[in-house]
């Protein structure tokens, strides 16, 4: 229905070649008919015919007045500062002098036409009344003001035309930036969302293969020998993995739920059970805390969390089995974690030297935490600090071993580095 109605709008010059053509009319046919009842006023036919004529130009340049409507206007004011300073009949030869000046105003730049259309009113006013000085009889004399009235009228209606003209514009201009600051927004939020479980995934599926994979080569190297053992790491692996679905489904959920449903993050409440499961990859893990343990932000207790168990799993993927150390100090502002390895012992002497891979520690703290993604276990941690607004080091030590130590401000101020 909106393209139909479109469709039969009659384009702008037809409409001004009308406009032109009706006010034209009018001024000559008004003035003819009031001129002939005016016999102190100089006819319209006098001095070859100019009173027909400057009445034809200030009605067929309306035609024209958007393309130049300063060209327009100064031609109709000139035309009736030279009609009524020849004393022709006082008639609606003003009707192109109005409309060209509300044409202007609200298709001209503001300040610039408004001083331009001030001026000139100013000079009409003063020649119109300079030529009514001796009109007879005097009470005609309010037809010269009504046409300075008018004029400012004019003006000020087109300055208000062109106002909401910008306003609006204005308007929309705010409203199209606003919906695209709600679509960057919107995208951002879903990147960050797909970051987020991208690392969750990482961290969950990382450690779960990893801590499976150890007990997978033991359980190859002591199932003719030592059965029971290798009962044993079966029901870790069977517990490992089924917890880690258990992870993977709580973080996958979160993508099928039309309601946006959410579960609890993991946090330091399950430090337990990480370093349990490492002892059973094989690891001789110490535990070192500051007490009391002060509730912690989520985001804080989940971070760490998730850095622990990032750390833990390098050093059962790159170093196999080893003394680890994990610290935590609560501080008053800032949670300070630290995961010490040692270099890589020697394999008990159950184990062959093919019970599990075996890979180097990671040079720097540029190097990561998968073969398949190298730079990306520790890189990931240092994200999760600073989006909290922390920072994470990691490196070699001199006895060989190597060192993660994390800092979380307890009032996490998020940076912009993802």
């Amino acid at each position: 229905m909106q393209r139909r109605v479109e469709s039969f709008r009659v384009p702008v010059l037809v409409q001004d070649a009308l406009l032109a053509l009706f006010v034209t009319v009018m001024q000559v046919q008004g003035t003819v008919a009031v001129g002939a009842d005016k016999v102190s006023a100089r006819p319209l036919t006098d001095l070859g015919y100019l009173g027909y004529v400057l009445l034809v130009v200030s009605g067929v340049v309306i035609a024209f007045r958007r393309r130049w409507p300063l060209a327009v206007f100064v031609t109709a004011a000139l035309a009736s500062l030279v009609y009524y300073g020849f004393d022709f009949p006082d008639a609606p030869g003003w009707l192109g002098l109005f409309v060209a000046l509300y044409t202007l105003t609200a298709y001209g730049d503001g300040r610039r036409s408004l001083l331009i259309a001030g001026g000139v009113i100013a000079v009409l006013a003063t020649s119109w009344l300079v030529a009514a000085a001796d009109i007879e009889p005097r009470a005609a004399i309010g037809w010269v003001f009504f046409r300075i009235g008018a004029s400012v009228m004019s003006a000020a209606l087109g300055e208000s035309v062109r106002s909401r003209r910008f306003i609006a514009a204005e308007a929309q201009a705010r409203a199209e930036r606003a919906e695209q600051t709600r679509e960057e927004e919107a995208r951002a939020r879903v990147d960050a969302e797909r970051l987020r479980i991208a690392r969750e995934v990482h961290d969950t599926v990382a450690h779960a293969i990893a801590i499976i994979n150890i007990q997978a080569g033991v359980t190859a190297h002591v199932l003719d020998k030592r059965p029971e053992r290798a009962r044993e790491t079966l029901v870790a692996i069977a517990q490992t993995s089924s917890e880690a679905l258990r992870e993977m489904r709580a973080i996958l959920g979160v993508l099928r739920d039309a309601n946006d449903g959410r579960v609890p993050h993991p946090g330091l409440g399950q430090i337990n059970e990480l370093t349990a499961k490492a002892r059973e990859a094989g690891l001789d893990i110490k535990l070192e805390a500051t007490s009391p343990t002060p509730p912690l932000p989520s985001a804080v207790g989940s971070a760490a969390y998730r850095i622990l168990q990032e750390s833990i799993t390098n050093v059962i993927r790159h170093v196999g089995p080893t003394r680890v150390t994990v610290a935590l100090n609560y501080g008053i502002d800032a949670l300070e974690l630290r995961v010490i390895n040692e270099a890589c012992r020697h394999a008990p002497a159950h184990q062959s030297a093919g019970s599990h891979p075996t890979a180097q520690l990671p040079t720097d703290d540029r190097a990561g935490g998968s073969a398949e993604a190298p730079g990306r276990g520790i890189l990931g941690m240092r994200e999760r600090c600073q989006l909290l607004g922390g920072e994470l080091v990691a490196g070699r030590r001199p006895d060989g071993g190597f060192e993660v130590q994390a800092r979380l401000p307890l009032a996490p101020s998020g940076t912009s580095h993802l």
